[in-house]
């Protein structure tokens, strides 16, 4: 008898794992569909999730992702962007990188980062969430191309560890699209990621319902216009890559928009192959210097402004080529720009209202803006006090290591914030 109930039970729980979360997210023209419904989404970034499970310390670690998990559910928030590849180890731009690395050494795989994110997915498709995951970085904080160009000896450590200036970065970084074993090396990773085989649901990742789309790096960038013939080479090398290998994800690119692309006409180029499923854009007000100092709300009118153009003329490319538009990455700091979670968030929560408002627009009216991921969670973490920068061992946030620690990350306690994005998310339910 206790066999047989025990059976039963096994039984049960691996149907009830299995139901939990078996659909894939598809494209229909200018929508995500989900068995054929319209799936509009409001998430979040979450690029340190697949992170904590690997954590000794279970507060900090499992206990931590269940209950910030738990939270955003309770938000409507369904859909989470994460990092599943980083490289290298130490030092890179001056600042300690994202670790622990998927790639370590060049060649050579830490698994064990995996089944963090095996994890995260696990729990995620439970709670029938879905992920975003970006195979690199084009910035430093987790190694990206910049430390596939030194493990490939174009980049010398000297360099790679100290800070650059941007044209410095701009003339290595635009490199990686001509580097022949740069590219391999990447492959290399991207198929490590795509045959991986989850821990706890037993399934190859290309199998795995609770993954949306992989993403082919954060914000890929040509850096240089003359690196633009090589940068589209890439981006559709890559994508063909990819769909010969998983016929069940979809794919986008990961760009910010006309800001990275170098031009509005470059981003209808790179997107426009069948390959691409979806286009993103992020939008950062503070670093394109739509604000001065931290006068925040002196410049709010022209934040709202350039903000509300740049979304409308990507909308109508992604009108022009029937796909999907996601607002992917778009953030304030906080009033005065502290760092001080107990510090307003006045300027942010209009702003955000502001995004939500064209998503919500495009919702009603079958729109191409069909998601938005707000940059970015920080959730339980906790800001140091009088320590401006992550170290390792700190909690991890919205915040990545080069910047500010509480700078644009929304933490559990900004409630004014979460307001706002429950007053759009709830709707989608």
């Amino acid at each position: 008898m206790f066999k047989t109930t025990s059976l039963i039970l096994l039984s049960f729980s691996l149907t009830y794992n299995l139901q939990a979360q078996s659909t894939f997210v598809k494209v229909k023209a200018n929508q995500f569909v989900i068995n054929g419904k319209p799936y509009y989404y409001i998430g979040t970034n979450y690029w340190y999730g697949g992170l904590l499970a690997l954590l000794k310390d279970p507060k900090r670690g499992k206990e931590r992702l269940c209950k910030e998990l738990d939270f955003l559910k309770s938000k409507g928030i369904n859909n989470l962007r994460v990092l599943a590849g980083s490289e290298g180890t130490g030092l890179i731009e001056g600042i300690p990188r994202v670790e622990p690395s998927l790639q370590p050494t060049h060649g050579k795989y830490n698994l064990k980062v995996l089944e963090g994110l095996d994890y995260l997915l696990y729990q995620m498709g439970k709670r029938k969430m879905y992920a975003v995951l970006y195979l690199s970085n084009n910035w430093e904080w987790s190694g990206g191309f910049l430390q596939y160009l030194n493990w490939n000896k174009l980049l010398p450590d000297s360099v790679l560890q100290k800070k650059m200036s941007w044209d410095v970065n701009r003339d290595y970084s635009s490199m990686f699209y001509s580097c022949e074993p740069c590219m391999s090396d990447y492959r290399k990773q991207v198929s490590v990621i795509l045959k991986h085989v989850n821990k706890y649901t037993r399934r190859s990742y290309i199998n795995e319902p609770s993954i949306m789309a992989w993403e082919l790096a954060n914000e890929p960038r040509p850096m240089r216009p003359a690196a633009i013939p090589a940068y589209n080479a890439w981006t559709l090398t890559v994508a063909r890559f990819i769909k010969t290998q998983d016929k069940n994800h979809l794919i986008t690119l990961g760009t910010e928009g006309a800001m990275g692309t170098e031009n509005l006409e470059e981003f209808k180029t790179v997107n426009t192959p069948k390959q691409i499923d979806y286009l993103t854009i992020h939008i950062w007000p503070k670093n394109w210097g739509w604000f001065k100092d931290t006068s925040i709300a002196s410049g709010f009118p022209n934040v709202v402004a350039n903000s509300v153009e740049y979304v409308n003329k990507h909308e109508t490319v992604a009108n022009e080529l029937n796909k999907p538009l996601v607002l992917e990455e778009f953030g304030l700091p906080r009033d005065l720009q502290s760092f001080d979670p107990a510090t307003t968030t006045i300027s942010r929560d209009k702003y955000y209202d502001v995004l939500f408002s064209l998503f919500n627009k495009s919702r009603k009216h079958k729109g191409s803006i069909a998601g938005c991921n707000f940059w970015a969670y920080g959730g339980l973490a906790k800001p140091i006090s009088g320590q401006v920068f992550w170290k390792d061992g700190d909690d991890f946030m919205g915040d990545p290591p080069q910047e500010e620690q509480g700078l644009n990350a929304v933490f559990n306690s900004d409630y004014s914030t979460w307001t706002v994005i429950k007053k759009y998310s709830q709707p989608i339910k």
